[in-house]
């Protein structure tokens, strides 16, 4: 990861445990507004404020505030159907808006700063927004009691509507606010019996944020339009750890439209009357890079130096027994080597931030995902205060992790032009594709070693795992606690865990140290350690004359809720059953961020030796099913996105520069691609869980295991077509 540089300035640890990561005492933190801020708006005949999270309108609207983005994943929708749930409003009335950028009342729980990542959005919220939800309807209900001179006990609440069944009375909610605006939030409240829930588990639940999405008038980033706003683009080095030596702008300066050329820490940034004058303008620039520092490395050296890395010990992060005596004694030993590509996130869109600079702070709309991290950064670039910089978080056009910066890159790039040239005009900085392809952040490349040892019974005695990569969180706020005796949890995540009943186990790390800026990339390490666990294990299971799956129930008896996943899924698909000829059915099954899923892919090979992926059945356990059908949404997604990767994605760096640029040769899983897919949710009673991710880590080793069963040779190395290539 890029070192921060004065210009980007990070929250340094002390910052941030002040900001957020002492906050978890509580989960109603932020559930109270500053006294007398009720008063006020019941003075000024406005809404009904109960809490931060949520607002009660005259005309009955229930207005609830999110202090996560929403990006696509369905965050709008999940947190508004726990909060509508306990006020048992009429989820018609129900709309979202982004919470402002404020740590004291809307930090994720999970860490701390006010941001969205690692699959928490349900999960941390869960109880919280349960809170604000019944603190809300008690008001109501007071103040209707108050007003019908009856005892709060005797009245009822649904969709809505407030009533007296004894004596008739009723209202809706919006009659109640002013009265209810008056009163003292109650510090506790009963919260309901899941028997009686009425929205969360409900299907279909319409999601909140498809109507405007469906109309075009959903505004992202890129939809920003303030009066006479520049367009700002930057030229940025071609190799990471570059910086600008000189620039010549006298051509760029000429072009029509174009405004300005200034050089910031990061690059030379050309602003303009629009982005296409913008973008002539950067292409005019004649720039001479400094690159002494600057990371020059191809993908292929990297390997080979990570290789050498797998013949040596690295740092022990799980030691179950004694591999070694294990394997030596063992009647079968396999070994198998992996290599992991960097990989971009490739949101559809691009990243974005608009900074205006005012006389009492600055306004801020970007799609960000990590609001206490971006304001930060704004702040201690301009010289203000975080309370100055009023973020306005615009929905996202997908993340996967991208707009989750721990350095804030895009909105300390766009503070630093609006610093460097004074403007008071709004600045609008765009990154291209191409900028994000060639010189955003990426998932590590990795390399990794498994040795399995097999007894005379066919039993698994053995296993060791060796990991070599970039650490994530190293240098970053987070690596506090991240980052415990040298080990990068987010690079050991998925295979640390390892649930599998094996008696004697060994793992070690190996963190390197590379140039390239890299970042948590949907399910994070999991994407890895995922695929080498659950196709290994296939490995291991065929040397030993054994059915994978009747191998890993045997393995799992320790770990109801995996096996429960992987039972349902291997039903649904028919394992063991009949196929059409050609075909053939891989399974996997893994834990990430909380939830559990199991995938069965059924697969051909097609014309050009690449995987022909059919059909998934995919069983997930993600606690209590808020959305259903948003969860079978975001399990589809993640096997679509990890299939995707799997299938098609690397990015290769040649002499440090990378090589892809656009969809067009970083490519996304085309429509025609895409299995048809059968989403299973486990009933569940425990707390909800993370679906973003969970999707992501099973489709690929499922895909891989079926490949094997039809080709007898193990996928390797990533992705699919270097194994189609080798074949043709």
């Amino acid at each position: 990861m890029t070192t921060p540089t004065p210009s980007t300035p990070v929250l340094d640890r002390r910052q941030l445990l002040k900001g957020g990561l002492a906050v978890g005492a509580g989960l109603v933190i932020g559930l109270r507004l500053p006294r007398g801020a009720e008063a006020r708006m019941a003075a000024a005949g406005a809404e009904l404020v109960p809490n931060a999270f949520v607002r009660i309108g005259p005309d009955d609207t229930v207005t609830v505030l999110s202090k996560h983005i929403e990006f696509g994943q369905g965050t709008y929708t999940g947190l508004a159907t726990i909060l509508a749930e306990e006020l048992d409003a009429d989820w018609s009335t129900v709309r979202v808006e982004s919470a402002p950028a404020d740590v004291t009342r809307y930090a994720n729980l999970a860490f701390g700063a006010q941001g969205t990542g690692g699959s928490t959005a349900m999960a941390n919220s869960w109880e919280q927004m349960r809170r604000a939800g019944a603190t809300a309807r008690a008001m109501l209900v007071a103040a209707a009691a108050e007003t019908w001179q009856v005892a709060a006990a005797e009245i009822e609440v649904s969709d809505g509507l407030v009533s007296h069944p004894g004596s008739g009375r009723e209202a809706r909610f919006g009659e109640l606010v002013e009265r209810a605006a008056r009163l003292e939030p109650p510090a506790e409240v009963a919260l309901k019996d899941p028997a009686r829930f009425k929205l969360i588990g409900r299907e279909p639940l319409p999601r909140v944020d498809v109507p405007a999405k469906s109309r075009g008038e959903a505004k992202f980033t890129y939809d920003v339009q303030l009066p006479e706003m520049l367009t700002a683009v930057m030229a940025r080095p071609p190799r990471f750890g570059g910086v600008v030596r000189s620039v010549d702008d006298a051509a760029a300066r000429k072009v029509p439209g174009v405004v300005d050329v200034v050089t910031v820490q990061r690059g030379v940034a050309v602003l303009a009357e629009g982005f296409w004058a913008a973008k002539k303008g950067r292409d005019a620039l004649s720039i001479e890079w400094d690159e002494s520092g600057a990371e020059t490395r191809g993908s292929a050296e990297l390997v080979a130096e990570y290789r050498t890395l797998l013949d040596r010990p690295g740092a022990e992060f799980r030691k179950d027994g004694d591999a070694a005596a294990a394997l030596a004694g063992a009647s079968m030993v396999l070994t198998a080597d992996y290599e992991f590509p960097y990989l971009a996130h490739a949101p559809m869109e691009p990243l974005g931030c608009v900074v205006q600079l005012g006389e009492d702070g600055c306004d801020v709309w970007a799609g960000s995902q990590l609001q206490t991290i971006d304001q930060a950064v704004i702040a201690g670039t301009l010289g203000l205060a975080p309370p100055q910089v009023r973020l306005r978080t615009e929905l996202g056009g997908g993340s996967f992790g991208r707009r989750a910066t721990p350095s804030g890159d895009v909105a300390g790039e766009a503070a630093s032009i609006v610093k460097a040239t004074g403007t008071r005009r709004p600045v609008k900085l765009l990154w291209t594709r191409e900028d994000d392809i060639r010189g955003g952040r990426y998932r590590p490349l990795y390399v990794q070693r498994l040795t399995g040892g097999i007894d005379g019974s066919g039993r698994i005695v053995a296993w060791t795992q060796r990991i070599v990569g970039q650490s994530i969180v190293a240098g970053t706020p987070f690596a506090a606690v991240l980052v415990q005796n040298g080990i990068d949890s987010t690079s050991v995540e998925g295979a640390r865990g390892l649930p599998y009943a094996i008696p004697n186990v060994s793992m070690d790390l190996h963190t390197t140290q590379v140039g390239v800026p890299v970042l948590w990339w949907r399910s994070v390490g999991h994407t890895h350690n995922g695929f080498t666990t659950e196709t290994f294990l296939d490995e291991l299971a065929v040397a030993a004359g054994r059915d994978p799956v009747e191998l890993r129930r045997e393995l799992l008896a320790g770990h109801p809720r995996h096996l429960a996943v992987l039972d349902l899924a291997a039903e649904k698909a028919g394992w063991g059953g009949p196929l059409p000829a050609g075909r053939a059915r891989g399974a996997a099954v893994h834990e990430s961020f909380g939830s559990f899923a199991a995938q069965v892919a059924e697969v051909s090979i097609g014309a050009n030796g690449m995987p022909r992926v059919h059909r998934v059945v995919c069983a997930v356990d993600c606690g209590i099913a808020i959305n259903p059908d948003n969860i079978r949404a975001q399990m589809e997604g993640g096997i679509g996105y990890g299939l995707g990767a799997a299938l098609h994605d690397e990015l290769v760096l040649e002499g440090g520069r990378v090589k892809q640029s656009n969809f067009h040769d970083y490519r996304s899983l085309r429509i025609h691609e895409m299995p048809r897919v059968e989403v299973h949710v486990v009933p569940s009673g425990e707390s909800p869980t993370g679906v973003g991710e969970p999707g992501v880590p099973p489709i690929a080793p499922a895909v891989a295991n079926a490949m094997a069963a039809l080709t007898g040779r193990w996928v390797r190395r990533l992705p699919f077509r270097h194994g189609a290539d080798e074949r043709s």
